[in-house]
């Protein structure tokens, strides 16, 4: 059995009122084509390219081990400069990926290579992040801590993308005090003998090549996994939706805060006991439902 997925919508542009009325105000995520080929950055920005420009840059990597109780929240695995880590990419599969780097404060000349689109949103510029990973690569699925609107520019490779709404929270398997899911479930192939309640989660799917723009709605859970070698742009708007603007304070003043905390008073205990929180509390609401 597969996920109940359907395929994200594909529009080959989209304008201000488009965007916002089919896809902002009913929250529904899409994929737009032919958004960026004016930018310097769609014929510009490959493996190379960055290598020029970002070379002996320091960057953080983060691979898909278990989340392991002396970890700070979103601390790196390891690091390495970005010439040699581009050399591994092309050499061979890697696990290893760049997750949340900021290429405003680390490569200021790349500002030249794009533009902050009109959607009607009013995009961070302090927060342009870049996004890394060898073929087969993957993050675990999880939302952003900000629950913000998403816009995902995608360069190089292709790269398979699955999104869940904050509504279907109750069939994931969501890690308590956490932004993820179990990490043991594999969404591109999930095993429902352990793991039930995913038969019942509907959500949405794409692949993402050169150039394309995948728009991610407020708090939606995302999985993403690089078929070849690639990398990715976010830019992002701030929630709107009172609810999630709320969340998105809490998680970044208090839920972060306190699960630091409690690895470090309680180890390991801490981690396996969410881990085992997220498969009780789920499998309880899946035979109440």
């Amino acid at each position: 059995m597969t996920l109940n997925l359907e395929d994200i919508p594909r529009v080959a542009t989209l304008t201000r009122e488009d965007f916002l009325n089919n896809y902002f105000k009913p929250q529904k995520p899409v994929v737009i084509e032919k958004c960026i080929g004016e930018w310097p950055a769609y014929s510009k920005w490959n493996f190379e390219y960055i290598r020029q420009m970002a070379g002996d840059k320091m960057v953080p990597l983060y691979d898909d081990r278990p989340v392991h109780h002396k970890d700070g929240f979103n601390e790196p695995h390891a690091r390495m400069k970005m010439s040699d880590y581009l050399d591994l990419l092309q050499r061979e599969p890697t696990k290893y990926r760049i997750f949340l780097w900021n290429i405003l404060k680390e490569v200021p000349e790349l500002q030249q290579d794009y533009r902050y689109p009109d959607f009607g949103l009013r995009l961070m510029k302090t927060l342009p992040m870049l996004f890394f990973g060898g073929a087969n690569s993957h993050t675990f699925m999880h939302y952003d801590i900000d629950l913000a609107n998403i816009f995902h520019f995608h360069f190089e490779g292709k790269k398979e993308v699955i999104l869940f709404s904050q509504s279907e929270n109750k069939y994931l398997y969501k890690v308590p005090h956490s932004l993820i899911t179990h990490e043991s479930i594999d969404f591109s192939n999930p095993d429902y003998g352990q793991w039930p309640a995913l038969k019942k989660a509907s959500g949405y799917k794409t692949q993402l090549s050169h150039g394309e723009v995948l728009y991610m709605p407020e708090g939606y859970w995302h999985y993403m996994k690089y078929i070849t070698p690639g990398f990715s742009m976010s830019l992002r708007a701030i929630a709107r939706n009172p609810g999630n603007l709320g969340q998105a304070f809490y998680n970044v003043l208090v839920m972060r805060y306190y699960d630091n905390m409690m690895r470090k008073l309680k180890g390991q205990q801490w981690i396996d006991w969410k881990n085992k929180q997220a498969v009780e509390r789920t499998n309880k609401q899946l035979y109440d439902l």
